[in-house]
């Protein structure tokens, strides 16, 4: 197996070509991001309780050198901005820490102590940042917290600033969307094992740093890797105009599901002048489905909330910020600035729909749009995290689905048999080898990618194909102005190279298990049931949860049904009687049920032995399933 390639000539070129031509010359980003610093945490170190290191921001000092040839410049540049660390003061009274975790974290110091807006990912990175808030701002209590969405990168840390006994006591609300605690636990159980895997991939936790390796995600540096928590709100915003008043600060919220996450919203502190646009605007054109996975998001509604915010508060504000990349003063610039991030995603949306309308498919919209020259020449829009093309499909997708409407692509082969065929007709592995190094020198990496993959499901074992597919990859990456498209050739490129590296990151955290409704437990609990050797099964059992109505399982068909029992119905095969944390320890904590009923925790009527039926037709979810192979 090779190991990691320097840039062919026609990558150079085509990176040499981008800083002659990208308007380079603009350092306005620089200016804003560096604006208000107060301090670095020094050493950018951050462990957990066992030690182990979760953040280290000294693996990106690479970024104070020159743009080498394997990196875009303008990748290169946007990284060297998120990689900024530290504290930095937005407004009188606004702080944030930067550089810490993919996402910022905002402080808004109100009479008695200092709210917290979106709390990274990690206790330990979020305690880390509080700390060298501290340092700066003096020991203030924490008297309040605001999820701005529903991703794990805005509420992971939450026990890194706070604690469950905060909430009890009443002394720390809890502020976030209407809809945020759905959305937050299901997007991380559901089919949370399937975009933990892929996210390794999109961010490259674990891939080496350097110019070889991993140099940013575009949104932020990269995730960090230690302990994701949650704790639940305590008051949710269901509408634009809402006003809360915690510790003395006045926040207005704007509603806006359906953008950026299912539940998300802005705030606008008036006393403050200060604007939070949450994550729908940011220096960068953001996902509209996530390499990882997701929902495919709204352009439409996105672009409207944007012009809301607009028309609602820039008038009044002096600067905005984000939890992610740095603020923009001035009324004006501010302004502008927010009518370029509305102006994009209208833009890919309407357009999108005019080519599709016309006949277009998503993968050729994807080949042909272009933005306008206004647009084009601005740095917020470049696709650093999302990107013009996996957009545009994925407007596409929202619309038309994955069906492009030719007759041909109906019924496919999948891509193992499809793969066996394509080498087969191409003349076997040798030729499409010689053909694909040939393809390879004339830097027709595209193409190179597509045929070796064929080779490499055909033939898994074929040290060759998998070599040479790697150094593909690798120069794709290379040449790739997004940060995540980076990642992913390069994670690929390591796979092929080294076997597979895993989930460094997890997102199904006990925290967020806790958080499953009884009906998401059940839903979750469904999900892993094996259909076909669950087929010949019924097996029906009704849950008595203290507190809550009656709840039944009927297994048939190799469908767990789940609902609350309402009227008559045939008896069950077993009844179990126990409390909401009895029930997720039996179904998804590992806690033997024996054991409960023994200890009488859990009373049973019937037969006992159906629930252990019942689990014995789960299926484990794989969190290192192979990607780059069969």
């Amino acid at each position: 197996m090779t190991s990691q390639q320097e840039a062919s000539a026609s990558i150079e070129a085509g990176n040499e070509q981008a800083a002659r031509t990208l308007p380079f010359g603009d350092t306005q980003d620089f200016a804003d991001a560096e604006r208000g610093f107060i301090a670095s945490l020094s050493p950018g170190v951050v462990r957990n309780a066992d030690g182990d290191v979760v953040w280290d921001s000294g693996t990106f000092s690479f970024l104070d050198d020159e743009c080498p040839p394997t990196v875009h410049p303008s990748l290169w540049r946007q990284s060297k901005l998120v990689a900024m660390q530290g504290l930095y003061e937005v407004a009188d009274g606004i702080y944030q820490i930067r550089g810490l975790d993919l996402s910022n974290m905002t402080l808004i110091e109100g009479d008695t102590g200092v709210i917290v807006i979106d709390p990274l990912i990690s206790a330990e990175t979020a305690a880390a940042g509080l700390a060298l808030y501290r340092t700066h701002r003096g020991d203030r209590p924490v008297t309040g917290v605001i999820y701005s969405h529903s991703h794990i990168d805005h509420f992971g840390g939450v026990k890194g600033v706070m604690s469950d006994a905060d909430v009890e006591a009443g002394t720390v609300p809890v502020i976030a969307p209407v809809g945020f605690t759905e959305h937050a636990v299901e997007e991380n159980v559901y089919a949370g094992t399937a975009m933990g895997r892929r996210a390794a991939y999109m961010y490259g936790a674990a891939l080496p740093r350097g110019p070889l390796g991993a140099v940013g995600a575009g949104l932020g540096p990269t995730t960090s890797t230690g302990t994701p928590t949650l704790i639940l709100p305590t008051v949710y915003i269901d509408h634009t105009g809402q006003t809360v008043t915690i510790d003395g600060v006045a926040i207005e919220f704007q509603m806006t599901p359906g953008t950026e996450a299912p539940s998300e919203m802005n705030f606008y502190f008036p006393d403050r002048r200060a604007l939070c646009m949450a994550e729908n605007a940011t220096h960068t054109l953001h996902n509209l489905l996530t390499l990882r996975g997701a929902l495919v998001r709204d352009p439409h509604v996105w672009s409207k909330y944007l012009t809301e915010a607009i028309n609602r508060y820039a008038h009044r504000a002096d600067v905005v910020f984000a939890s992610h990349h740095w603020p923009t003063w001035g009324t004006d610039r501010l302004t502008e600035y927010l009518s370029i991030q509305r102006d994009l995603y209208g833009y890919l949306h309407d357009q999108t729909l005019r080519a599709l309308n016309k006949g277009a498919t998503g993968i050729e919209i994807a080949e042909d749009i272009q933005l306008p020259p206004s647009l084009e020449n601005s740095w917020s829009t470049h696709g650093y995290y999302g990107s013009v093309s996996h957009n545009v499909k994925a407007i596409y997708q929202r619309y038309m689905g994955w069906f492009d409407g030719n007759p041909a692509t109906l019924w496919q082969h999948p891509p193992v048999a499809s793969a066996i065929r394509h080498v087969e007709f191409m003349g076997g592995a040798d030729e499409v080898i010689a053909k694909a190094r040939k393809a390879y020198a004339e830097g027709d990496f595209r193409w190179v990618a597509q045929v070796l993959n064929y080779v490499v499901f055909a033939e898994p074992d074929n040290t060759e194909a998998k070599a040479l597919q790697a150094d593909t990859l690798e120069q794709l990456g290379y040449g790739s102005e997004n940060g995540t498209w980076r990642n992913f050739f390069l994670m690929g490129a390591y796979e092929l190279r080294n076997g597979k590296v895993g989930t460094p990151t997890v997102t199904a955290s006990p925290d967020i298990q806790a958080a499953l409704s009884v009906e998401q437990l059940f839903d979750a609990l469904a999900l892993r049931i094996d259909g076909p050797r669950a087929w010949s099964a019924t097996i029906v059992i009704d849950w008595r949860v203290q507190g809550g109505p009656v709840h039944r399982t009927h297994l048939r068909n190799g469908l767990l049904v789940h609902f609350d029992v309402d009227g008559d119905l045939p008896p069950a095969d077993a009844r179990f009687a126990l409390t909401e944390q009895d029930l997720r320890a039996a179904l998804l904590g590992g806690e033997s049920l024996p054991d409960m009923i023994t200890a009488g925790r859990v009373t049973v009527e019937g037969d006992a032995s159906t629930l252990t039926e019942l689990v014995g037709y789960l299926d484990a979810p794989d969190p290192d399933f192979s990607i780059v192979t069969p």
